[in-house]
């Protein structure tokens, strides 16, 4: 019985020693996360302020591009014709 007691407190010193560590390493690691996430959401915010005037530039390229679908349909009904002409 005498010997029991110790070991059952040697026992419960290691169990409790092995669920102190694991909480550590979590700390860590929850920690290490945190900090992950704070320079990710720094990151995002900077691309977020970085691509705002895109949304001017864009719609000016998009005119654009439609003005140039215009011509380059034109173009094609034109070429077209030369072709039929040249069948001939």
């Amino acid at each position: 019985m005498t010997l029991l007691i110790p070991l059952t407190i040697i026992a419960v010193a290691i169990v409790v020693t092995v669920v102190a560590l694991y909480l550590i390493a979590i700390i860590v690691a929850l920690s290490r996360a945190n900090r992950h996430l704070w320079r990710l959401a720094g990151g995002l915010e900077a691309i977020e302020a970085n691509t705002q005037p895109l949304a001017g530039h864009l719609s000016t390229i998009n005119g654009a591009a439609g003005a140039l679908l215009a011509g380059l349909k034109k173009v094609d009904e034109h070429l077209k014709g030369v072709t039929v002409m040249l069948r001939m």
